[in-house]
């Protein structure tokens, strides 16, 4: 009931505000030229870090047709950020504004802004965890600072004369409304098309740290050394210098141990290397942690701004970690793979990682690119949706299968949406196949191997139930609903009360090679280093 009643009496508030013409507005910066440009977005000070010192500018124009007695202005958040307030007591007559300027120092405790939810590890969490109910009903936390400025209406004396300076004392009588408006602190800025903007000023801590790659699959015969990139950036002058050192799972060791970091200005940003030789690796998830040490703070954790014009701009906060997944993976070392992009995934960088040949073919150039150089050629998700030269090229890459070659097609679309192409009408497959919009919504509903005898499913690696354990976010979509004899279903699944849906994997031989349609959701699978999903789609492009 209190807080119903808070609600009641701050609605009633802003409606009084409105109904007196106050308007009130703070922004960062110097001075009271709020006509002045504003910086570029980039170079604004649109977030700041424990120790940064900057000003806020408080304007409150009195359009209400009275006197006005500002009795109070100050910094709600912030009232420990303060160093010097320059906000007095002041009478404003109609059409008039009141200035009020506040210097502040970010202090060492100062709480970072950032979204109440968060996901560990976004590839395998499916929620997102509430880390502050509070705000579940709002797309962000409130901004951290807000500037409230307490006033008085004065009313006029019989006579119709303003007496202010005798205000204070008078009789009821010539006392008007009190109330007080506030306003979240923004910093102006213009956009890159030259158009002026606001967003609120945030908190951030003064380092923000990033590691590539950010998922890495590593084959449990290969203990070859990887390079960890640590990106490293700046959002506070005068930062003080730190050190720079990974922490390993047991038995791993890099080199060097630790590099300085010396950032002395906000915005700088550099890249550090590191050599990482594991020790023994057995098929699991393992992590390399970034973590810098200055100024007596441990920083392990890296920010990036999101910014939409729609929803506002917010930082948004992972670990400064690297996820490894060791699998036991059979890889053929002298296969050759040609690999087209469609819409973009990460699936040729984790076939490099496990140690595939891997090489991108552009789409542009399969009029004139030696195909028979190459036993398997994959097309990426959507390759038929967004690369006009697979269109253009389908009968040269038809005809690459016919000579003997393997092609492994990965799931397109129907042409909604404002998709242009329409996968069915172009009948691209060797053979008669209707593409559907079945899916498999449900990443642990169960698979069954429909043709076990398969080479697929045994060279050259085996594959088993086991191996459709552990899949994120979905199995599959983009089904084929119909398809000619000469396709064979190799799998077999189905959300929970739905029909069966086999047309998730197809294969069919043409001529002396092999086509591959799939559907499933191998781009999704194998940058989170699913196992069971990285032997399988070793097995489409190997297996002979």
């Amino acid at each position: 009931m209190i807080a119903v009643l808070q609600e009641k009496q701050e609605e009633a508030q802003k409606a009084a505000n409105i109904a007196f013409s106050l308007h009130l507005e703070a922004t960062v910066g110097s001075g009271t030229d709020l006509e002045k440009p504003a910086p570029l977005f980039k170079d604004a000070l649109t977030v700041v870090s424990p120790g940064q010192t900057f000003q806020v500018m408080a304007r409150l124009h009195n359009m209400s047709g009275h006197w006005l007695l500002v009795k109070n202005a100050e910094v709600e958040g912030g009232r420990d950020w303060i160093r010097q307030t320059d906000a007095g007591e002041a009478t404003i007559e109609p059409g008039k504004y009141y200035y009020a300027n506040f210097a502040l120092k970010v202090p060492a405790d100062a709480s970072s802004t950032r979204p109440y939810w968060h996901r560990n590890n976004p590839e395998t969490d499916a929620l997102n965890t509430i880390d502050n109910p509070t705000y579940q009903t709002l797309p962000f936390p409130p901004a951290p600072l807000q500037v409230r400025v307490q006033y008085e209406i004065i009313e006029r004396t019989r006579n119709n004369s303003l007496v202010p300076e005798t205000f204070r004392g008078q009789a009821a009588e010539k006392q008007g409304p009190a109330g007080e408006i506030s306003a979240t602190v923004f910093v102006p800025f213009t956009d890159e098309s030259g158009k002026r903007d606001k967003t609120p000023l945030l908190v951030a801590p003064a380092f923000s740290l990033s590691l590539e790659p950010g998922e890495q699959v590593l084959p449990t015969q290969d203990g070859k050394e990887i390079r960890v990139k640590i990106g490293v950036s700046c959002n506070l002058t005068a930062a003080p210098e730190g050190s720079l050192r990974l922490e390993l799972p047991a038995g791993w060791r890099s080199e060097p141990d630790e590099l300085s970091v010396s950032l002395p200005h906000r915005g700088d940003k550099q890249d550090f290397l590191f050599q990482v030789t594991p020790g023994s690796l057995h098929e699991g998830r393992a992590e390399i942690r970034a973590v810098l040490d200055a100024g007596g703070k441990r920083y392990a954790e890296g920010y990036t701004l999101v910014t939409r014009e729609d929803l506002g701009t917010a930082y948004y906060y992972q670990p400064a970690v690297q996820r490894i997944s060791v699998v036991d993976v059979k890889v053929p070392k002298d296969l050759k793979v040609g690999y087209v992009m469609g819409a973009g995934d990460d699936i040729p960088t984790v076939l490099e990682q496990i140690g595939m040949n891997v090489t991108l073919i552009p789409a542009e150039k399969l009029s004139t690119e030696d195909l028979a150089r190459y036993q398997t050629i994959v097309l990426g998700i959507r390759a038929y949706d967004t690369q006009k030269d697979v269109i253009a090229n389908n009968k040269r890459l038809l005809d690459y299968v016919q000579a003997g070659g393997r092609l492994v097609v990965q799931y397109n679309t129907l042409g909604s949406f404002g998709v242009p192409v329409d996968f069915n009408a172009g009948k691209y497959t060797p053979y008669p196949a209707t593409l559907s919009r079945a899916r498999v919504s449900v990443e642990e509903a169960p698979v069954t191997i429909l043709d076990p005898s398969n080479p697929i499913f045994h060279s050259p690696n085996e594959i088993t139930q086991k191996d459709f354990e552990g899949w994120v976010q979905e199995r599959g979509l983009y089904f084929m609903s119909d398809w000619d004899s000469n396709f064979t279903p190799l799998l077999e699944s189905h959300d929970p009360g739905e029909k069966e849906q086999q047309g998730g994997l197809l294969i069919a031989h043409y001529g002396k090679g092999t086509y591959i349609y799939t559907g499933y959701a191998f781009f999704r699978q194998l940058p989170a280093g699913v196992p069971g999903a990285v032997r399988l789609f070793v097995n489409l492009i190997a297996s002979r």
